[in-house]
């Protein structure tokens, strides 16, 4: 009888013992996740400030002045902004985001997710005295400047037909150069930038202000704002986008890798999710 409790006793305790251990299981999981670290900076109105550096990495530098360093640098609205569309409305998805970038929406509903791109490089190369490089492809491949237009050149469209003709007086203000950025916008788009821009063809290679893109009718487009690496010489990297339809400009999550979000690991010909658009086989192009 004393055998058989003690048996009895020994298959409890063990009985106790196999359940005990998922439960301590899942409390290593638990600390594990609230041991991740915190890579946002709530209270912070820059790129670089708002995103810390992952474990391990530091940032890649780049001269004064530059169009990286401008970037990084770039201004965010308040943690917690919602993206707006153009027509003052909120955009139906608010999770993708951890940062809104302080450039206005136009109420025309132009500047698209190429658009917004092409306004931060046009005005950077206009705050930096390098008004002369602005230019673009329409789709139709015909170049159209800047400097064209100011002095007072217009497109005349005839299908994929464009020529310029001067029918407008000499204008270089800011104003004119915003009327300018529109006519872009309408006749550009991911698709002329895809075979306009300098393609990267080692994703190694990339750098702030290069692009993931897909060119199409719809393609999208999204812009490289930050970028760090290790000691390994393994490189993460900050996205930010616009969208269709027009409306804010913002920092992306990193929807796939809550470990790095909101950094991403770029490769090319890979699938690389991007908030709430998927390149399919990604591809990567630069500014001249």
């Amino acid at each position: 009888m004393k055998r058989l409790l003690v048996l009895i006793f020994a298959v409890i305790i063990v009985a106790i013992m196999l359940q005990i251990k998922p439960v301590k299981s899942k409390a290593k999981r638990l600390v594990a996740s609230l041991e991740a670290p915190n890579l946002l900076n709530k209270d912070s109105l820059t790129i670089k400030t708002r995103v810390n550096l992952p474990k391990g990495y530091k940032r890649v530098a780049y001269p004064k002045g530059s169009f990286q360093e401008y970037l990084r640098h770039y201004k965010l609205k308040p943690f917690g902004t919602k993206i707006i569309n153009y027509d003052g409305s909120e955009y139906y998805w608010q999770q993708g985001h951890i940062g809104i970038l302080d450039i206005p929406v136009p109420k025309n509903g132009l500047q698209q997710c190429a658009d917004a791109l092409i306004r931060v490089r046009s005005e950077y190369l206009w705050d930096h005295n390098r008004k002369d490089e602005i230019g673009f492809n329409f789709t139709s491949g015909h170049y159209c400047s800047w400097k064209q237009y100011a002095a007072g050149y217009r497109p005349k469209i005839n299908g994929n037909q464009v020529t310029f003709h001067k029918s407008a007086s000499i204008n270089h203000s800011k104003e004119n150069f915003y009327k300018y950025l529109n006519l872009i916008y309408m006749y550009s788009g991911t698709l002329s930038l895809y075979h306009e821009l300098p393609k990267i063809e080692h994703a190694k290679d990339l750098k702030i202000g290069d692009m993931l893109i897909k060119g199409g009718a719809p393609g999208h487009i999204v812009m490289i704002c930050d970028e760090v690496i290790n000691n390994k010489g393994e490189k993460l990297y900050l996205l930010f986008q616009g969208n269709t339809p027009a409306q804010s400009v913002h920092l992306v999550k990193n929807l796939e890798d809550s470990n790095i979000s909101p950094w991403y690991l770029l490769k090319k010909n890979a699938v690389i999710p991007v908030s709430n658009y998927t390149f399919g086989s990604s591809k990567f192009v630069q500014f001249k």
